[in-house]
């Protein structure tokens, strides 16, 4: 047996194993200095400022280069105009800068310069597809960990062509991810380049479309880009103000609302399924605003709202409105102890306004309810009359202006006068 075993297997000689022309290329050495050179001689040729002519001529390279296999090394010589090596230095082989590169762009840089720049990168990516992804997904990261190594100008060049890719949708925001490395955030580095790629965003787009492009991009919080011992939303609100970008700031500072009322109207829902206790309630929502202030008027809506959100309506319809003007009788010590103000107070007629047009179930019981909160001191006879002459809302407005007169009339006789003098406390 273990002679049989000895004896070697029969072979055919001369047959040529057939390989894959992929991975032939797979296989073939890795020379980004020669991908260099090689696109250089395409480059060179065209005039300076010659956008157009470096456009073709990309395109033309891109038929005989392997873009894909050095897609790194393509998008280093375009957008920073040479190799760059592990830690962010160039690679120092005697090679000349990029004829086209950003950096190539002039100082101080200008946004209409930049935009043709960045249809160059537009251009290339639309002729190339399988570019985009390496693009956004290793070449802007890399270089964006490496900023700092760069002169002020060379940072401004590229954080503004960065702010131009991402408002014309041509990379997403996930990129931005680097800049949150405690490297660059520990010197305001982060923050710094980030605002000026928002400055330039938003010379193309709105606020809002900034918005979203940062919520795809999983960017959920600004105050990541800033020093640990600076992550507050007063030195954010002031640092985009300083930086004139007040529209960043007053975006944050909604979002920031727009959450902590989402925390109130949660827990008041928990809170009213375990207690009806007014003092719960309230002891609930003080605690919640220890972690986040609201603005009054943003706080009642909160209050409203998640207070509405905790009643079961599965009554018959004809029992809705008796049950509406139940729960708004429970629920009035709360509204009372945090509707101290006249503004807040039209705030709240005019939130139980827009409750009722948007559920018209409730719609006809919308004089019943301001009664029940005029008779429980949540509301002001002074708030009820301006409410009524100047301060309600559009939904639904004549219909709820000609239900509530006679109620207005009963205020309007216990305190004439009483338009004058509203307006000066609001």
């Amino acid at each position: 047996m273990s002679q049989q075993s000895a004896v070697p297997k029969p072979s055919l000689q001369g047959v040529r194993t057939k390989v894959r022309k992929g991975q032939v290329k797979a296989q073939a050495k890795h020379e980004p200095a020669v991908f260099r050179d090689q696109l250089y001689k395409h480059l060179e040729t065209v005039p300076e400022n010659d956008f157009e002519g470096f456009s073709a001529k990309l395109v033309q390279a891109g038929g005989t280069l392997e873009y894909l296999k050095y897609a790194d090394t393509l998008f280093e010589i375009l957008l920073v105009g040479g190799l760059i090596q592990p830690g962010g230095s160039y690679l120092d082989d005697g090679a000349p800068m990029s004829p086209f590169s950003v950096f190539n762009a002039r100082n101080p840089p200008d946004i209409e310069e930049l935009k043709k720049y960045v249809d160059v990168f537009n251009k290339l990516n639309r002729r190339f597809k399988y570019l985009q992804k390496p693009f956004e997904e290793q070449s802007l990261p890399t270089l964006l960990q490496y900023i700092g190594r760069w002169s002020s100008e060379q940072r401004d060049k590229l954080a503004m062509t960065i702010g131009l890719l991402l408002s014309q949708g041509l990379v997403t925001a996930a990129c931005l991810q680097s800049l949150t490395k405690d490297h660059l955030i520990k010197n305001d580095q982060s923050i710094n380049i980030l605002a000026l790629i928002f400055s330039a965003y938003l010379t193309d787009q709105s606020i809002d479309h900034l918005a979203a492009t940062l919520k795809r991009g999983n960017i959920k919080d600004l105050l990541l880009f800033f020093p640990p011992n600076k992550r507050d939303a007063k030195v954010l609100d002031a640092f985009f103000r300083e930086k004139n970008l007040p529209t960043v700031a007053d975006w944050y500072t909604k979002k920031q609302y727009a959450i902590a009322k989402d925390a109130i109207m949660k827990e008041l829902k928990e809170v009213v399924e375990r207690s009806d206790d007014s003092e719960s309630i309230i002891s609930a929502i003080q605690s919640k605003l220890e972690e986040q202030r609201l603005p009054e008027t943003e706080l009642i809506q909160s209050i409203w709202q998640g207070l509405m959100a905790s009643v079961d309506w599965s009554a018959r319809p004809d029992q809705i409105e008796g049950l509406a003007l139940r729960e708004v009788g429970k629920f009035a010590p709360v509204l009372v102890a945090f509707c101290k103000g006249p503004k807040t107070q039209v705030a709240l007629i005019n939130i139980v306004q827009v409750y009722c047009y948007d559920d018209t179930r409730v719609m006809k019981a919308f004089p019943q309810i301001l009664k029940v909160l005029y008779n429980k001191d949540c509301v002001s006879d002074q708030a009820i009359i301006y409410w009524h002459q100047k301060g309600s809302k559009p939904q639904g407005r004549q219909h709820f202006l000609k239900a509530t007169e006679g109620l207005v009339k009963v205020c309007q006789q216990i305190c004439p006068s009483v338009l004058s003098r509203t307006e000066l406390v609001l």
